[in-house]
């Protein structure tokens, strides 16, 4: 179990098929890792599954899906809270 919160800004890529996902600065340190990590908990409060990936800087970038954006009503250079839950 993991029992993590962190605050990050949307990053929205404008070009067709970009990704939209949060970078979190402290991933490999607390992951202990600089591979993806795969977990569960909560973006502003609904639920969510998807895996940390690796950025190479020691930093890992969390995608959002595009559902998940709609549901929670927020956009590129919108802060979410991104709570940590389980590692899978």
């Amino acid at each position: 179990m993991l029992n993590k919160s962190f605050v990050a800004t949307i990053i929205k890529e404008e070009e067709k098929g970009g990704w939209t996902y949060v970078i979190w600065p402290e991933s490999a340190t607390f992951f202990e890792t600089r591979k993806p990590v795969k977990v569960k908990g909560l973006i502003d409060g609904h639920d969510f599954q998807a895996t940390f990936l690796p950025w190479g800087d020691g930093t890992h970038m969390l995608p959002i899906k595009s559902s998940t954006l709609a549901t929670i009503n927020k956009h590129g250079g919108d802060q979410v809270e991104i709570s940590l839950t389980e590692m899978l």
